[in-house]
C-alpha cells in the first residue's frame, strides 16, 4: 500500500472544514441545511462526480448523491450528514469558528462536516495518485441525521444495500473504530390538563406541566448510567400564560439501548406509562427508531483491512460499540459491513465547544485514502 507519507497537509484541510463550518445547518432549517448542500454539490462536482440533488422530504432539506462511476458491481459508499444541532446565530454568538493552538472550533467541525470534508480531502488524494478506483464510490450527503433521519432512512436503506462497502466518518472514539452502535428510540410525551385561573387557591384546574415533571422524573429514573441504558428528556413545552393552569405540555425523550434486552425493556416502559393523576390525561407518542448495529462478521473483517492500513501509517487501533447514533446504525443492523468512526479527532460534540484537533487530521486522511484503496484492490 502506498502509505500517502506526503499527500496531505492539515492546514489545508483545517482551512476546508472552517469554510464548511462557516455556513451554519441546524437540522429544522431547510433553507440552511440547502446552502450546506449547494457547496457539498459543487465540491464534488469539481471532483469529477455524476452529483444528483434529491429534493427534501418533510420539510427537511436535499440530499446530495454523488458518484464516482468506476469499475463494475457495488462499491463503496461514503455516508455522512451535513445538518448540525446548533442554531442559526451560533457563530455570531457562543461557537464562531476559531482556531486556538491545535484546536479548531466551530459548529459542525467534529460532528460532522469535518468528517465528510475529510473523506472528500482524502478520495482528492487517491485520484491525484490513480485517476481512478477499480470500484464505484458513492457519498450520501445526509440532512436530517441530528434528528433521527426520519425523512432520509429507506434512501440510506437502499444505497445501502447496493454497496459493498461502508464507511462512515463520524468523529473519531479515540484509537478505536465504531464497529456497532447502541440503539436510539425517541418518544415524545403530551399531557393534556384542564383550564383555571392560576390565582384561584381552590379550583377544578389540574396542570399538564405539573403532571409532566411527575412523568419526566420517572421517567428519566429508569435510566441505568453503568451499563449505557439512559432516558434523557431535552425538549419541553407548555402553559401559555403563568396565571392560567395549563392545559398542554410536550416533552421529547431520547432513549439508548446497547443491548437487544435493553431495547425490549424500553420499549415496554415507555408504552407503559401512564398519568400520575387520572383527571390528567397522558399520551405517548413513539418517534423514529435508530436499530441496535452490533459487530457482525462482515464489519469485522472490514475493520481488520482499516486495522491493517493504519499500521502501516503508525496507528494502533481497536474497535468497540458505542453510543451517540449515527446513519450508520441502519445499515450495520442490516448485516453489511460498515465501519464508523473514521471522521477526525476532536471533543465537545453537541456542545458550544465543539472542536476538532488539528493534528489528527493528516493521519486521518491518510487512513481514509488507504482504506480506499485497500479495499479497491480487493476488487481487481
Amino acid at each position: 500500500m502506498n502509505s500517502y507519507a506526503d499527500a496531505f497537509d492539515a492546514e489545508e484541510i483545517a482551512a476546508g472544514i472552517a469554510a464548511w463550518a462557516a455556513i451554519e445547518s441546524p437540522s429544522f432549517d431547510a433553507a440552511a441545511v440547502n446552502r450546506m448542500m449547494d457547496l457539498a454539490a459543487a465540491t464534488m462536482d469539481g471532483l469529477g462526480a455524476t452529483v444528483e440533488r434529491l429534493a427534501g422530504n418533510d420539510g427537511f432539506g436535499d440530499v446530495v448523491r454523488a458518484r464516482f462511476a468506476w469499475g463494475e458491481g457495488p462499491g463503496i459508499l461514503v455516508l455522512g450528514h451535513l445538518d448540525t444541532v446548533h442554531l442559526v446565530g451560533t457563530l455570531a454568538g457562543p461557537l464562531p469558528v476559531r482556531r486556538e493552538g491545535d484546536r479548531l472550533y466551530g459548529p459542525g467541525v467534529l460532528d460532522m462536516k469535518g468528517g465528510m470534508y475529510l473523506a472528500i480531502h482524502a478520495l482528492e488524494g487517491v485520484i491525484a495518485r490513480h485517476s481512478r478506483l477499480s470500484l464505484p464510490v458513492t457519498f450520501l450527503f445526509i440532512p436530517d441525521e441530528e434528528v433521527g433521519s426520519p425523512s432520509t432512512r429507506a434512501l440510506i436503506e437502499a444505497e445501502a444495500r447496493a454497496s459493498r462497502y461502508i464507511l462512515v466518518p463520524e468523529p473519531a472514539k479515540g484509537d478505536r473504530l465504531v464497529s456497532g452502535r447502541h440503539a436510539f428510540l425517541r418518544y415524545k410525551l403530551y399531557t393534556h390538563g384542564r383550564p383555571a385561573h392560576a390565582g384561584v387557591a381552590k379550583g377544578v384546574g389540574r396542570s399538564a406541566i405539573s403532571v409532566m415533571a411527575r412523568v419526566i422524573a420517572e421517567v428519566e429514573g429508569y435510566s441505568d448510567v453503568e451499563n449505557e441504558i439512559t432516558y434523557r428528556v431535552g425538549v419541553v413545552k407548555g402553559g401559555n400564560f403563568v396565571n392560567v393552569i395549563p392545559t398542554t405540555c410536550q416533552a421529547e425523550v431520547l432513549c439508548v439501548a446497547p443491548t437487544p434486552a435493553a431495547f425490549e425493556e424500553v420499549r415496554q416502559r415507555m408504552d407503559g406509562l401512564t398519568s400520575p393523576d387520572p383527571e390528567v390525561r397522558l399520551e405517548v407518542e413513539a418517534g423514529p427508531v435508530r436499530p441496535l448495529f452490533q459487530a457482525h462478521e462482515a464489519t469485522l473483517e472490514l475493520f481488520e483491512v482499516a486495522r491493517r492500513v493504519a499500521g502501516e501509517i503508525g496507528l494502533d487501533l481497536d474497535h468497540g460499540q458505542f453510543g451517540g447514533g449515527s446513519d450508520g446504525n441502519f445499515t450495520g443492523a442490516l448485516g453489511l459491513p460498515t465501519l464508523d468512526g473514521l471522521g477526525v479527532r476532536g471533543d465537545g460534540a453537541h456542545t458550544k465547544g465543539e472542536y476538532l484537533e488539528v493534528s489528527s487530521l493528516r493521519p486521518r486522511a491518510r487512513l481514509l485514502a488507504g482504506l480506499y484503496e485497500e479495499l479497491s484492490k480487493r476488487n481487481r
